[in-house]
């Protein structure tokens, strides 16, 4: 017996339709790949501010520098 709520109501998954079951593992499913995506963002933000940080101490060590 597990219970979800949706709207703030309680539902008794033991309860749903076969057809209800298939659509909340169809969210649940969503769910975790939305969660995946948001992971990979973060790695791919992390990523993108080690490459500017060392592109920048790369272009300071030959660029003018201004005043």
């Amino acid at each position: 017996m597990a219970i979800i709520k949706i709207d703030d109501v309680d539902y008794d998954t033991e309860d749903m339709s076969t057809n209800a079951k298939a659509q909340l593992a169809s969210l649940q499913f969503n769910e975790a790949h939305i969660q995946q995506l948001k992971n990979e963002i973060a790695i791919a933000d992390t990523a993108k501010g080690a490459y500017l940080r060392a592109l920048k101490a790369e272009l300071e060590k030959t660029a003018p520098k201004k005043k």
